[in-house]
Order: C-alpha cells, then structure tokens, then sequence
C-alpha cells in the first residue's frame, strides 16, 4: 500500500506539472498553418477568446490576431542559418544589418519558392506611401489573409478586389497575392488622395464605394460599413500603441541611439489617435 502511494505520487506531480505548463503561453519559435496556405512564423502565442495572437517579434510590439478555427496546427520554425559571425540570420542578410525574419511565408507544395506576405505589404505599401500596419489591418478585415477569398458579391483576394475594379487597376489575376495587395493599395491610397486624406471616409469608400459616400455626404449609414470602419481602426490603433508602449519602455541608451525611430513612432501613434476621434465622431452621428 505504501509502495503504491510512493508511485503515485510522482505520477500525479508529473500531471500537475504538465497541465500547468499546457496552460501557459507558449513561447519559442513556432509556425503556425494556416487553413489557406499560408504560415506565420511567430515568437510566442496566447489564446485570447476564439482567436490566436500570434507575437511576430520578441518584445510582442507586433502581433496578429487569427481565428482559432483557422489555424491547422502548429510546427517548430526551421533554424535560420548561421552568419559567418556567429549569429542567426536569414541566407539572403548576411553582410547587411539584422532584420526581423518576415512572419508570413506561403506552404502550398505548388509554389516553388516562399511567398513573404510581408515583404509584399512593405513593397506595395513604400511605393504608395501608406503604413504597412494600415494595409495589413485592411487584409484582416477584408479576408482574414485568405488569398483565394470570395464574398458573396464576387470580391476576390486578400484585399477583395470586385473584377471590375481590379481590371481598372490593372490586376489581372485578383487570386495573384502579390498583384492583389499591389493593386487594393494603390486604389487605397487613391481614396485616400480623394477624401483629402481623411481615412475614414476613404475606408467607408473601398467597402461601400465611393458613390455611396458622395450620396451620404460621409460614411453611409449602413452596419455593415460602420463596423468595417471601426474594426480596422481598432486593430490599427492597437498596433500603434504596442509599438508606442514598446518604445516607452525601452532603455534610455536605446531610445536615444534610436532617436529617430521613436520620433516616427511617436507621430504614427498621434495621427492614430486623429483617426480614432474621427472615427468616434462619425458612430455618434449615427
């Protein structure tokens, strides 16, 4: 009977442990799969209601949030290569400064190289003038990164392109992850232009048109449309102040080598806070 209890209780610690670990975030490097081909290579994930934040650097300053439901399971990220100075970087960086290895990359066997969702973003988005985070913030809404999205009306692709418009745009293939972020960028940055710069009114444009904002005088006074505008603001918003909050508590060392950097965070965070006012002022219009 006491041999027993001495076995047992091993047994039963080793459980304990186990579901206290399970119930941790789980941290070190991991790929996520996703259902649509996709993967995102992440530092760290929480579970937070019925989605996943996936924590794309390791100060968690940027994440992405994935539905649970979408996300096929988990792997262990590959190990990056060694530069000939020791340290882990990507092949294509040695002899250039370190960079944040891109978190997006494309699974699917047909493909024979990865596509870096993320450097696609950074392209379009540099040659448009537009914040990544905004045109990233645009594709969750828009199709939870799905490539081969369809709506209901037939937009297609990661920025849900109607035909008639990504022909205007010169997209020949809306399904073509590259050509889709390429032209739902440009035709965002033209609204944009066209609204004076005023981002909700531009957002309410690309998911309601634009003749639906000159005949409203402003957003339309559609659910649809305002929570659209709403939910990409938020996200956007929680982007810019992780990334303000980071640069807050870094070291004053760091902060003053970094000057500049923190100089643009800081005023991409205030004109965030322009945008949420503006947004609040439309739902209290409603």
């Amino acid at each position: 009977m006491r041999m027993r209890a001495l076995i047992s209780f091993p047994v039963r610690l080793g459980v304990l442990v186990t579901l206290a670990i399970a119930a941790l975030p789980c941290f070190a490097g991991e790929v996520a799969v996703l259902r649509n081909g996709f993967s995102i290579r992440h530092e760290r994930r929480q579970v937070v209601g019925d989605v996943t934040r996936l924590y794309v650097t390791a100060d968690g300053s940027s994440f992405v949030d994935v539905p649970t439901a979408e996300i096929e399971h988990f792997e262990a990220a590959p190990e990056l290569p060694v530069a000939a100075s020791g340290s882990r970087l990507p092949a294509s960086s040695a002899g250039t400064p370190a960079s944040q290895p891109s978190p997006f990359a494309r699974t699917s066997q047909h493909v024979s190289r990865a596509l870096n969702l993320d450097d696609v973003v950074s392209s379009a988005s540099g040659r448009y003038r537009l914040d990544p985070d905004l045109v990233n913030s645009v594709i969750k809404a828009e199709s939870g990164f799905n490539a081969r999205a369809v709506s209901p009306k037939g937009a297609r692709g990661l920025m849900q392109l109607m035909p008639g418009t990504a022909s205007q745009l010169g997209v020949p293939d809306a399904f073509d992850p590259q050509a889709n972020v390429e032209g739902g960028t440009k035709y965002l940055r033209e609204l944009l232009e066209l609204y004076n710069f005023d981002l909700v009114k531009a957002l309410a444009a690309y998911n309601a048109g634009p003749h639906r904002v000159e005949q409203f005088k402003g957003v339309p006074p559609y659910y649809e449309t305002r929570a659209y505008v709403a939910r990409i603001v938020r996200d956007f918003n929680k982007k810019k102040a992780a990334q303000q909050k980071a640069v807050s508590v870094a070291k004053p060392g760091a902060a003053k080598r970094t000057n500049g950097k923190t100089s643009k965070a800081a005023g991409q965070a205030q004109g965030s806070a322009v945008v949420q006012a503006k947004v609040n002022a439309a739902q209290s219009s409603e």
